[in-house]
């Protein structure tokens, strides 16, 4: 597939973005991620050694745009940011669920 990155023409092919990328150990994601063969690499990890270019010479919409029209999962930074932990106190009341409505007890007003 042909593509433009940095305002460079590349044909490429989803093979070879995987080919590649072996042997290749991904750095921690900070930002816009890709999975590869089951590896979870940086988009701009990804993009400096498919074009050969410095990091700086194109930003990773170009690269996630093109990895994406090859058929590959990209993540954006916003999804692939872990949830906020949760307190001890949260954890126990997801897992008990919130109380159902039919099941609370009827109280007649002036009873008890």
């Amino acid at each position: 597939m042909r593509c433009v990155i940095a305002r460079f023409p590349f044909d490429l092919f989803k093979n070879e973005v995987e080919d590649s990328m072996k042997g290749i150990k991904p750095e921690p994601v900070t930002g816009d991620a890709v999975v590869i063969s089951r590896r979870v690499y940086p988009v701009k990890q990804v993009g400096e050694v498919i074009t050969r270019q410095d990091r700086r010479d194109f930003s990773s919409a170009e690269v996630v745009r093109a990895l994406t029209r090859l058929g590959f999962t990209c993540r954006t930074a916003e999804s692939a940011a872990p949830a906020p932990a949760r307190t001890p106190l949260e954890t126990a009341s997801a897992l008990l669920g919130t109380p159902d409505a039919a099941a609370a007890p009827v109280r007649e007003p002036g009873v008890g």
